[in-house]
């Protein structure tokens, strides 16, 4: 079991996301920006490794306007050799990283200019980590995607077009369960048809399902993993008090991460807490998970 935090770190003073509006583009004002993001997150890793946190989800703002097609710089292969040096401080220090693009990459869209921009992002993603050489465990984690009034038309939609992704893509992406349109129940379906992996989402959860405790969620979700894809991947959060729901805490609720770990004993995972404070809430988790016996110190 690894504990990890998303993106960014807030005891740092940098960050690996940085980027500038598109009207300012250029390929020199690009290089800056990533060689400023990398080194930004060399300096995370090194943070997280001083801290026993093994496990870190890499923001999807690394290298601005990936995707877009106004970069045309080769940004690959100028940055090959500092990939090459951050995939080897992860697989040395035995972390585990992902990604996760953001809300708006849906590969179930109708919409065929959203899928085909949505396609690019995937690519983008999927290069960052092949440039790493990370294992297929460092996975790229997203959404179903929308309903459009007709779920499983949209379930069979996002299933061949998942058929059809360059294998780069195929053999990194999981799909996680969300709190509006796609429960656990729905994500094994996909899963049944595709053997995608499934990341179980606790709050998610909580706020739509189909009745299956946390057990029974884990005992489904874990299934979905096979050895190449490593542990089980968790997000883990609680609702903030008196916020919209949804709404993930600002900190950790250590009574209520401690009743989780006790439902949960039986099953092995990796853990992503998506909560506001980030790496001050991964600490003092791992004072709790100190004597958790799955726990890797």
């Amino acid at each position: 079991m690894r504990i990890g935090y998303p993106c960014i770190n807030l005891t740092l003073p940098c960050r690996a996301g940085r980027t500038f509006r598109l009207r300012n583009y250029s390929d020199t004002r690009l290089c800056e920006t990533v060689d400023s993001n990398l080194s930004c997150l060399q300096t995370i890793l090194e943070y997280n490794n001083n801290h026993n946190i093994r496990f870190f989800r890499i923001t999807s703002d690394l290298v601005p306007f990936a995707s877009h097609q106004v970069n045309t710089f080769p940004w690959q292969e100028h940055f090959r050799l500092k990939f090459k040096k951050l995939g080897s401080f992860i697989k040395n220090h035995k972390m585990r990283v992902s990604m996760h693009p953001d809300q708006f990459t849906l590969i179930n869209s109708k919409d065929r200019t959203i899928y085909k921009r949505s396609l690019r992002e995937l690519q983008y993603h999927a290069e960052i980590l092949d440039l790493m050489h990370q294992p297929l465990s460092a996975k790229i984690q997203i959404h179903v995607g929308g309903v459009y009034n007709d779920k499983y038309k949209s379930i069979e939609r996002f299933v061949n077009r998942f058929k059809a992704l360059p294998i780069s893509i195929r053999r990194r992406l999981v799909i996680e369960n969300d709190d509006r349109s796609y429960s656990l129940k729905d994500c094994m379906l996909i899963h049944d048809a595709l053997r995608i992996p499934v990341v179980f989402d606790v709050l998610h959860h909580q706020l739509k399902n189909n009745g299956e405790t946390i057990h029974r969620a884990l005992e489904l979700s874990s299934k979905t993993w096979c050895a190449r894809d490593g542990l089980l991947i968790i997000d883990y959060s609680t609702q903030q008090s008196g916020a919209v729901i949804g709404k993930h805490t600002e900190t950790i609720d250590i009574k209520h991460f401690n009743n989780f770990l006790e439902q949960t004993k039986k099953f092995d995972f990796d853990i992503m807490l998506e909560i506001k404070d980030k790496e001050s809430s991964a600490l003092k988790a791992l004072k709790i998970l100190q004597y958790d016996k799955r726990f890797k110190k």
